[in-house]
């Protein structure tokens, strides 16, 4: 009987504590972002430009520097951008549905989107990518880049990378 009552409670410590890790990953450690009416981009002269925008969703992490997610629509006209090859968008939580990876991934792919630079080390060794649609659409995340490659994997930061910060 004593170890049939200690089968079930490891049981259900086991339940709770896997139900718990679920919550605290997939809702826990996000906070949705507040409307924006703008947007910073990076310009291919080294400075910045706003997009106004509206419907603005967005959540975010002190977690992660991979949590980022945004997605909007550009009003008005565009200036010129920074174009950002080789990305792919990263997953966003199901019911963050305003972001579907898989979906912007295969337009980027097949030309339907075009991968824009938002903001370059936004956090050191994460770039924020934009895929930009023709009819307005914008879908806003981070991307390691070629510094964070090196770096998080021990390897020397390339000679025009930005120092990283202090630990």
């Amino acid at each position: 009987m004593t170890g049939r009552i200690a089968a079930i409670m490891i049981v259900v410590c086991a339940a709770v504590a896997g139900i718990a890790m679920y919550y605290l990953q997939v809702y826990g450690y996000y906070d949705e972002l507040e409307p924006q009416i703008g947007y910073q981009v990076a310009t291919p002269d080294g400075g910045t430009a706003r997009l106004e925008i509206a419907d603005f969703q967005g959540i975010d992490s002190t977690s992660s520097p991979l949590r980022y997610r945004a997605c909007f629509q550009i009003i008005g006209g565009l200036p010129e951008l920074v174009d950002r090859p080789h990305t792919e968008p990263l997953n966003a939580p199901g019911w963050f549905d305003c972001f579907n990876a898989a979906e912007i991934g295969e337009d980027l792919t097949t030309g339907q989107a075009r991968a824009v630079m938002v903001e370059e080390n936004a956090p050191w060794g994460f770039d924020r990518v934009m895929a930009l649609y023709p009819d307005g659409r914008a879908y806003v995340w981070p991307q390691i880049n070629h510094c964070g490659e090196k770096a998080f994997d021990g390897d020397p930061v390339p000679a025009d990378c930005p120092p990283p910060p202090a630990q």
